[in-house]
């Protein structure tokens, strides 16, 4: 098979795509990972390894390959009429994912048949013509997808159109006059396609929805939910049926629970926080003048959301249905009523409330000498922000040297800040806040020495004005004060997924979602090698998870600071899996646990809602529920997470564009954050507002797109522009239809 070629200083790229095709000859069916390619083909230098990536990505263009999953490879049979899920472009370049998996296929829109984006069809392949990549054609549409569409309506004397936003579309939706809803010119609507006729350029459609007029605030962010397909009002039966639900805890509930509402309790969380999920008490229960001795009960308390909401209620439906609350900039869309979340579940202070507890004894210096899980009934004794809490820990000179030394232009709102003056915690309080701090500077110690990768990235807020408009732009920014509810969070989570996962080795673990995140992808962690090579650093691309990860710690840390530091954390994050639901427990690569799942905020993730609800069941004997049935809730709860993101990220673009619309003529210092054959993202440095810079408008050169160098290189001059430089730009354009932000380069700057 010519294995002995294989690890020669030498190959060539011809050769080893010959030994590939042999490897996958002779062993049809079986599925081969980049691991176990460079393994048995003795592929040991970084230069071959590329190489196989290389004939790889040939191999699946000829269809010889399929990939099963990402970077994992097999022989493709191919069949020619299969079934599968139809995605549409409005470039006409639709695709058609097969349901036994492979890479998508291309789809003319000569040979769509209509079809709309999510369609479930049944497609053909097309006789492949040399050097072209192969097509499909749509033989039948199955099942109509129930997408629905956003944009403004343009009505006419006879007839009306939607001048849709959807990028999948390539034309308007026309709607007769019967369908049109009362809907006047210029209002934002929700429409659904009824029909599409053959030889017909444009579906019919059936408004389902008026928003508002465009361009108003509240219709813009309930226009953007609605694209994601995500509700923006809460359905009244459920909201009257969560009024009804007694507010008094009975006796008898608080009798079969730990009362733990004489111990010092608190909430820490932003200042203009609504719902309380999460408490810490703390208390000391062993005495010693040597304060390594003290022995501490830390108590991470959870709103008990499981006692209100039993499974298959109205209010239960309802929360798998969203599945998550959505934070746009300027509101929140909750998974639960308001009467529940912001009221009944929300751990406010003065209020007796029920709640799912973890319980530590442990030291100062984080030595957990006993944890147990169990149902309590609590009362937060104080509200802290965590400006006030920061506020604590920098006057007793307790922060973190970095702390006290944030970028000038990393803006904490007023109030967030500076205590406010009947903010007096007495003597004890303070110093058990220092002991927390203390302890959690400790566990997050710990977690980076087992290899968690450190990302800690600034987030972007907009100070918002009545209207809605944003007036200011400012940085959130990660301190001790929320470093220290995290690491308290993070134990609870990892202690309650130990608590059912961990079993002794001849016993098989019950069902649970786990919260898992796989190992960086072998091929994108040498792309990220070869990026950050360009900037003078180097990452590990082979060895175990904890070498690999701490070298991209040091890494993370080298860059702190730096002019490149944005960019090269942006291209790590996306060197990285995205973390999901799953029975199947992997680990979290990223936070360095073998088992972790979500219990701290049953408030916004239903995931925390089930975690509870088995929690309670197991205690008491439970058998293990379906398999099937969890692992299906974890997918579903997986996709309502990143459609959630997606919609927080439009409401950003969104804000980020009006808040330029007034800038439009004005230049400013910016960094190149992608690059594309059709142009430079730019993201301004002092606001993180990014725009496109179009290549037509690069005009003094013929600029060729070089996607394995992340630069634009002029054909006559050699100028080039690549990831992370510096440049001048002017605000060109800013299209809030279209979320869109043009710039025009100025005084273009190499760095």
């Amino acid at each position: 098979m010519g294995k002995k070629k294989s690890g020669g200083k030498y190959l060539k790229k011809r050769e080893l795509m010959q030994t590939l095709i042999e490897l996958f000859q002779q062993h049809a069916g079986e599925v081969y990972d980049l691991k176990r390619l460079f393994r048995e083909l003795k592929l040991n230098t970084h230069p071959l390894k590329m190489l196989c990536v290389d004939c790889l990505d040939d191999l699946l263009v000829e269809d010889y390959i399929k990939e099963t999953e990402k970077y994992s490879f097999t022989l493709n049979a191919i069949s020619q009429v299969m079934e599968g899920v139809f995605h549409r472009k409005s470039n006409g370049k639709n695709t058609f994912v097969p349901n036994e998996g492979g890479e998508p296929i291309l789809v003319a829109e000569r040979n769509s048949m209509n079809a709309m984006d999510g369609d479930i069809v049944k497609a053909s392949m097309v006789a492949r013509r040399k050097n072209h990549v192969r097509e499909a054609q749509v033989i039948e549409i199955i099942k109509r997808s129930d997408k629905q569409f956003v944009g403004t309506l343009k009505v006419s004397k006879d007839y009306a159109y939607l001048l849709t936003e959807d990028r999948t579309l390539a034309t308007d939706i026309f709607i007769p006059k019967n369908y049109l809803k009362k809907g006047k010119s210029g209002d934002k609507a929700v429409v659904r396609v009824v029909e599409w006729p053959e030889g017909t350029k444009n579906p019919i459609g059936k408004v389902v929805d008026i928003l508002g007029r465009t361009g108003e605030n509240n219709t813009e962010m309930h226009a953007i939910l609605a694209e994601y397909g995500l509700p923006y009002t809460y359905p009244k039966n459920v909201e009257e049926i969560a009024d009804r639900i007694p507010k008094e805890i009975p006796e008898h509930e608080i009798e079969r629970r730990r009362d733990m509402r004489d111990i010092l309790t608190f909430t820490i969380d932003p200042h203009d926080a609504k719902d309380f999920d999460d408490a810490i008490s703390i208390r000391v229960i062993k005495e010693s003048t040597d304060a390594d001795k003290v022995l501490y009960e830390v108590g991470v308390h959870i709103a008990d959301v499981s006692y209100y909401v039993t499974e298959g209620s109205a209010i239960d439906k309802e929360a798998l249905k969203r599945g998550t609350s959505v934070y746009l900039v300027d509101r929140t869309i909750p998974m639960l009523p308001e009467s529940l979340c912001n009221n009944l579940c929300s751990l406010r202070p003065d209020e007796d409330k029920l709640t799912f507890s973890v319980i530590f004894k442990m030291t100062e210096k984080a030595e957990i000498k006993d944890w147990e899980i169990l149902h309590t009934v609590t009362r937060s004794n104080r509200r802290f922000s965590y400006g006030q809490v920061q506020s604590i820990l920098e006057e007793e000179h307790e922060a973190s040297e970095q702390d006290y030394h944030q970028p000038g232009d990393v803006l904490v709102p007023i109030e967030d800040h500076v205590p406010s003056t009947t903010f007096d915690p007495g003597t004890e309080e303070r110093h058990l806040l220092l002991v927390l701090n203390r302890m959690a500077k400790e566990l997050r110690r710990r977690r980076f020495q087992s290899g968690a990768v450190d990302f800690d990235r600034c987030e972007v807020r907009f100070n918002i004005d009545e209207t809605g408009k944003p007036t200011s732009v400012y940085f959130k920014v990660a301190k001790d004060a929320n470093k220290m509810i995290e690491e308290f969070m993070l134990l609870a989570n990892r202690t309650v997924a130990e608590s059912v996962g961990k079993v002794p080795k001849n016993q098989k673990a019950k069902v649970i979602p786990y919260r898992i995140h796989d190992t960086p992808d072998p091929s994108k962690l040498m792309k990220l090698g070869e990026f950050v090579s360009k900037f003078g650093y180097k990452i590990k691309t082979q060895g175990t998870k904890g070498e690999i990860s701490k070298n991209l710690n040091k890494m993370l840390s080298d860059v702190h600071g730096k002019a490149e530091q944005n960019v090269i954390e942006m291209v790590t994050l996306r060197a990285m899996m995205k973390a999901k639901y799953s029975i199947h427990n992997i680990g979290h690569y990223g936070l360095a646990f073998q088992y972790y799942t979500h219990f701290t905020s049953p408030i916004r993730r239903y995931p925390d809602l089930l975690v509870h609800r088995l929690l309670t069941k197991y205690a008491t004997g439970g058998r293990s529920v379906n398999p099937l049935k969890y692992e299906e809730l974890c997918e579903q709860c997986s996709e309502a997470e990143q459609t959630a993101a997606l919609a927080e990220r439009a409401s950003i673009k969104y804000k980020q564009v009006e808040f330029m619309k007034d800038r439009l003529g004005e230049t400013f210092e910016g960094t190149i954050s992608g690059v594309t054959e059709f142009g430079l993202f730019v993201e301004v440095n002092e606001n993180k507002c990014e725009g496109f810079v179009p290549l037509r408008d690069l005009d003094d050169d013929y600029y060729e797109f070089d996607e394995k160098n992340f630069c634009l290189r002029g054909r006559r001059r050699n100028r080039s522009y690549n990831l992370g430089d510096q440049v001048h730009i002017q605000v060109a354009r800013a299209d809030l239809y279209r979320k869109q932000l043009d710039y025009k380069l100025v005084r273009p700057e190499k760095k």
